[in-house]
């Protein structure tokens, strides 16, 4: 379909557009394809294409717009959540994406982290063994903080100094996925500029980021900026350092010895990391290196329902999925349930009463940080 449309020539059909907006960009079709189709830069393209010729319904088109305003910029998504959260007692009298919206806004929001504020966190003890920025990301920030504040505490205990550029923002995987190619390319090219400037005023040994989902984007910097001859080079450059925080940790010396549990953990694999970068083994490794009885899910592969945006413009397959996804997680009887994608932890939350960690929450407490507030 998306071949048809593109050699066409003509605008997106209804029927087109409605197939594509109803895929999640999980890239399950990736890993299992024999035949190695790059999907994921194909939906890429045909939803700049579908942008660029189709005519939404207005309330489409306003939606769409208000989220590609909101979320990639935490200040104003704390606000929005701030107004959700006075509606929410409401929701009632609203249906369809509306509600959904409700459904997802917390019932509170945390206060705003301290830690990734501030421009430089030193290794403790000023023994630096590495060097790497952390990308803090827009909605998480909002959403769980102290998912940075446990990067931060982990890294810098074990000798790696830890840069947050305040020119650095959004990755731009939220607006790619909608079809809002310029915003989405204005935001990689400002977090490609001031990553490169700390690479080469003092070196770096990795991009760390704690959101699978946009970790898949930033990897991908080097194909998105391909053609820019100004910016290719750089933007390669990043993508190779780019880093998920666990495959960053498998390479380090945590030091979890003096820690045990008893917490039995359901692992989620958000689509973004064992699809996107391929990433499967190795944080339940981590987990369990760590003193933690690892579960994987069945259907592991399968998406939880979240993908971004999805499930608030798709609400009604969004719900399906996570119920399945949540099926799933009751199956193993687990204490917990652990993670490496914010918009995951939120959606599986929001259907069970179980707490969802991020992974490096866990791993932060083993290796004598303080434990999840989540966790009782």
């Amino acid at each position: 379909m998306i071949q048809q449309m593109l050699e066409s020539g003509k605008p997106a059909e209804q029927e087109t557009v409605t197939h594509i907006d109803r895929c999640l960009s999980c890239f399950s079709c990736m890993t299992t394809c024999p035949s190695g189709v790059d999907y994921m830069h194909l939906v890429d393209h045909a939803r700049q294409y579908v942008e660029d010729t189709y005519q939404r319904p207005a309330f489409d088109r306003i939606l769409r717009n208000v989220l590609g305003i909101i979320l990639p910029r935490p200040h104003v998504f704390r606000l929005a959540l701030l107004g959700a959260t006075f509606a929410k007692p409401f929701k009632g009298i609203f249906s369809g994406r509306i509600r959904a919206m409700l459904d997802m806004a917390p019932s509170s929001i945390p206060q705003r982290s301290i830690l990734d504020e501030l421009p430089v966190h030193a290794a403790e003890g000023n023994k630096r063994l590495k060097r790497v920025v952390l990308m803090t990301g827009c909605a998480q920030k909002v959403l769980s903080p102290d998912i940075n504040d446990a990067t931060i505490r982990l890294l810098t205990r074990h000798g790696v100094e830890v840069v947050i550029p305040k020119e650095a923002g959004c990755c731009g995987a939220l607006p790619l996925h909608m079809g809002q190619e310029n915003p989405a390319m204005a935001m990689a090219r400002k977090n490609i500029e001031a990553w490169h400037s700390e690479l080469t005023r003092d070196g770096l040994d990795a991009i760390i980021i704690n959101t699978s989902g946009c970790g898949t984007t930033v990897k991908d910097y080097g194909h998105m900026f391909e053609l820019d001859e100004g910016l290719s080079e750089k933007a390669k450059t990043i993508g190779n350092l780019a880093k998920d925080i666990t495959e960053f940790l498998a390479d380090l010396d945590l030091k979890t010895e003096n820690f045990t549990s008893d917490l039995r953990i359901a692992y989620h694999s958000a689509c973004s990391l064992q699809h996107g970068q391929k990433i499967t083994d190795i944080p339940k490794d981590l987990l369990s290196n760590a003193g933690f009885e690892v579960y994987g899910l069945p259907e592991a592969h399968i998406c939880c329902g979240s993908a971004g945006t999805y499930n608030l413009l798709q609400p009604e397959l969004s719900s399906r999925l996570k119920e399945r996804k949540v099926n799933n997680i009751k199956s193993l009887a687990p204490d917990l349930v652990s993670a490496g994608n914010i918009g995951c932890i939120e959606q599986i939350a929001s259907g069970m009463d179980l707490p969802v960690v991020h992974t490096v929450q866990l791993l932060d407490w083993a290796s004598g940080g303080p434990k999840p507030e989540a966790i009782s």
